[in-house]
Parts: structure tokens; sequence; C-alpha cells
């Protein structure tokens, strides 16, 4: 076993094979960490987009209970006037009076006035949690290049002792665990969409 660890030719492809999935997982976690990125920038534009059409949704709401309360007090008195601020009421104002008169604010009214900003609302947190799966998988990532790195490092303090040490063999055995255990890790992995 000590002869088979310490072969120069074993020794040279463990070598190999670790530098090989360092620059994988590096690669990789790197792709991740852009993907997170993009992710995040695309839930916080979804946020910002979102928050202004509520502030305008808020303000049709607002224009809304002005418009019927001044409708509503000139209803009998200035048929006229209540016209003309009937005639400005929001289509979900008008179809709220339309399913009950007497129940104008309700929960659908609201639903309807909201829909577009909810519908950023969503996007952003389906974005937001996107990036975090990303980063997940970079974090991973980045645990398979240290875990290859370690092993890399104790396959050159392996190579630099001579064949019959027992040194050699050590190092090599644990540049042989660590491999292992980064590939492991490698083919777990999260996977993201």
């Amino acid at each position: 076993m000590k002869k088979f660890l310490g072969n120069e030719v074993f020794l040279g492809l463990l070598i190999t094979l670790l530098s090989v999935f360092t620059a994988i997982s590096s690669y990789q976690g790197a792709l991740a960490g852009g993907a997170q990125n993009d992710a995040e920038i695309k839930g916080m534009q979804e946020l910002n987009d979102g928050n202004a059409v509520y502030l305008t949704e808020n303000q049709n709401i607002g224009q809304d209970y002005n418009y019927y309360d001044n409708w509503y007090l000139n209803e009998t008195e200035r048929p006229d006037v209540a016209e003309y601020y009937e005639f400005n009421f929001s289509q979900q104002l008008q179809d709220a009076i339309a399913r009950d008169p007497n129940t104008v604010w309700d929960d659908q009214y609201y639903a309807e006035m909201s829909a577009a900003s909810t519908e950023y609302f969503d996007g952003s947190e389906a974005s937001f949690k996107l990036a975090a799966d990303w980063n997940q998988r970079g974090d991973w990532l980045q645990l398979v290049l240290t875990i290859m790195a370690i092993g890399l490092a104790f396959a050159g303090w392996a190579s630099i002792n001579k064949e019959e040490s027992n040194l050699r063999a050590f190092f090599s055995l644990l540049s042989i665990i660590a491999f292992v255990v980064g590939l492991l890790y490698y083919f777990t992995t999260p996977v993201v969409g």
C-alpha cells in the first residue's frame, strides 16, 4: 500500500484530478455567484417597481374615496355634480358598487386595485428566493473548492517526500480522502432551477 500511495504516476494523477476539480468547482461557484447577483438585482428592481406602483394604487384608491364621498354628498341635492363624480369612478369602484352598493369597499375592490403591485411583490419574492438558492449552491461549491485545495496541498506535500517515506504515503492518503470527500460534496451540490 505504501508503494502504491508513493508512486510518482499515482501522485501525478491525483494532483491532476484534484486540480481539475478545484478549477471546475471554482468556475461553477463563480457562475453561481453571477446568477445570484442577477436574481438579486431583478428582485430589487421588482421591489422598487412594486413600491412605485403601490403608491400610485394608493393614490387611486384615495381618489376613489374622494369621488365616492362627493358623489354621495351630492347625489340627492345636486345630481349634476354627483354625476360628474360618478363618471370619474374607477372601473373597480363601479364593479364594487354593482356587486353590493351597501358594501362598496370590499376585499375584492382592494385586491383589484392593488393587483399590479402584488404581482411585482410576488415576482420580487420569487427572485430573492432564486438568489438564495444560487447563494446556497455557490457556498456548497466553495466548500468543494476548499476541500479539493486542501487535498491538492496534501498531494503536493506527498510529492516532495522521498518515495520510501512514511510521510509521502500519509499525505497521499490524506489527499485521496480529501478527493473522495470533495467528490461526494460536489455530486451532492444543490441544483438550481
